[in-house]
């Protein structure tokens, strides 16, 4: 039988990346400063064919801008002058919505889930349990490898070592261990991910 899975938010970079892109993207937004809201004495100015039109007042390229019918907007604020773009704000903004929504949809949450072995197991249990290990990281999951000693068993906690030793030969290219095997009272365990990029496993 496999261990109880418990599903718990882990810190991945891949997930934590989509977040903090679109907090960011939200939090640009609100900061992003159009037409009568630049209020600087001088910006540089592109028009919305990318063309350079020099520095000039932010009144003057408003002007510009509304004979266009699109607006002036501050893209680089920190420049020297502030760089300022003319074009459609509401579709701009649309588009980085859209853009912001299609994130969070193909945001995947990492789950950790615990798969418990004993110090004896046997070899069809191992190998049931190594499988389903594989099939979680394979999903873009996280494993928690727990060995549960009991009684005389805390004796003996180079059995477990053994286990865990063996779970990440045998998940060698598939699966890789974060940290080196830690025991916790009467608890042995490994967390796994799956292999990304050329990671080995600790001590290797």
């Amino acid at each position: 039988m496999c261990g109880a899975a418990v599903s718990l938010r882990a810190q991945a970079p891949a997930t934590e990346g989509v977040d903090i892109a679109f907090f960011r993207s939200q939090r640009r937004e609100a900061r992003t400063r159009t037409n009568e809201r630049i209020r600087v004495r001088e910006i540089r100015v592109i028009d919305d064919e990318g063309e350079q039109l020099g520095i000039m007042t932010p009144q003057q390229a408003i002007v510009i801008a509304k004979e266009k019918g699109l607006d002036l907007v501050e893209i680089s604020p920190t420049a020297t002058p502030p760089v300022c773009r003319i074009m459609d704000y509401g579709r701009y903004h649309y588009q980085e919505q859209k853009r912001s929504r299609e994130a969070r949809k193909n945001q995947k949450s990492i789950e950790l889930k615990e798969i418990k072995f004993r110090p004896k197991v046997d070899a069809h249990d191992y190998n049931f349990k190594k499988k389903h290990i594989e099939r979680i990281v394979k999903d873009g999951d996280k494993v928690k490898a727990t060995i549960f000693f009991r009684g005389r068993e805390m004796a003996h906690p180079d059995f477990g070592r053994r286990i865990l030793d063996r779970l990440m030969e045998d998940l060698d290219g598939i699966a890789v261990a974060e940290a080196h095997p830690s025991m916790q009272g009467n608890q042995m365990h490994i967390i796994l991910s799956g292999v990304t990029g050329t990671k080995k496993r600790p001590g290797v």
